[in-house]
């Protein structure tokens, strides 16, 4: 289980050294294998999965029928564009020049551990993202049940 927020400094060369508290957990749940890919619903922001959780994701989302088109933009956003990183010897990936590019991941990101994945944003992005709030009519049934 991942979870927490982490600035994160990406090198000249596009690598991000995954953060000690989680290195262990990485190692654990993927055997340091890691796929990062588009995150379709938001800009600015990648997604990593520790390789197994990934599989599973793949095939759901390559069983979609491909004669929608939401179906084929999703299947090429995110196993399209998916790339299996490992850590090297000081526990840092590399991060697809095309990826960073398209998402506006430069030297300052945010890493977020979001349970079976992190979202890698752009710093930009994350500072809006968060910034917005929920409002009242955007609240779901199962937002309102909940006991926060």
């Amino acid at each position: 289980m991942f979870q927490g927020e982490t600035a994160i400094t990406v090198d000249d060369k596009g690598r991000l050294a995954i953060p000690t508290a989680y290195r262990e957990l990485v190692a654990d749940a993927c055997a340091n294998r890691l796929v990062i890919t588009y995150n379709p619903f938001e800009s600015g922001c990648l997604w990593l999965f520790p390789y197994a959780e990934w599989e599973q994701v793949r095939d759901q989302v390559n069983a979609l029928p491909k004669v929608k088109a939401a179906h084929r933009d999703m299947q090429m956003k995110l196993v399209g564009a998916a790339s299996v990183v490992e850590p090297d010897g000081a526990a840092r990936i590399l991060l697809p020049t095309s990826q960073r590019a398209t998402t506006g991941i430069e030297k300052k990101a945010v890493l977020l551990g979001m349970g079976n994945k992190f979202e890698l944003w752009s710093e930009q992005a994350h500072l809006a993202k968060i910034r917005q709030t929920i409002g009242e009519d955007e609240i779901t049934n199962e937002m309102a049940e909940l006991r926060l």
